[in-house]
């Protein structure tokens, strides 16, 4: 079964992990000096925060698979809905080597879909790159990646 995902953009990182550190009773699972995460399965999220975001509050929302073939029966049920999708394929993002879809609800809230096969040591999809954040897709024009 896929895990929510959520994205939370912070104001400050390290308040911010004492305080769902102590809401979920465990220390994050993941935790860089810019960005942290859970992966709970009581409640079964993957919740993940950063000091990246333009401005406090939920950056994005997710669905990640836990294999590749549960990938693809997101991905056919979103094509068999007819929504518009960027498909960013394998990519580096948020520490992790990951297949991804974004998508949009009818707002413009972005929605995540992807499966992690690795994790990696920088969070875009280079070590150099320091600055900008990832996890932004630019749904105008799918030929661009949101981490590059």
């Amino acid at each position: 079964m896929a895990k929510m995902h959520i994205h939370v953009s912070v104001d400050n990182l390290q308040k911010s992990i004492q305080f769902y550190t102590a809401l979920f009773n465990c220390d994050p699972s993941k935790q860089k000096a810019d960005y942290a995460k859970w992966e709970l399965s009581n409640p079964n999220i993957n919740l993940a925060i950063s000091e990246r975001g333009s401005k406090p509050g939920i950056d994005h929302l997710g669905l990640q698979a836990e294999n590749e073939e549960e990938m693809a029966q997101i991905r056919d049920r979103i094509k068999s809905a007819d929504l518009d999708t960027f498909n960013e394929g394998e990519t580096n993002c948020c520490y992790a080597y990951s297949d991804k879809t974004w998508l949009q609800d009818p707002n413009g809230l972005p929605w995540e879909t992807y499966y992690t096969m690795d994790d990696v040591a920088f969070f875009n999809e280079s070590p150099s790159e320091e600055t900008g954040v990832c996890c932004a897709p630019n749904m105008e024009k799918e030929e661009e990646k949101s981490c590059s």
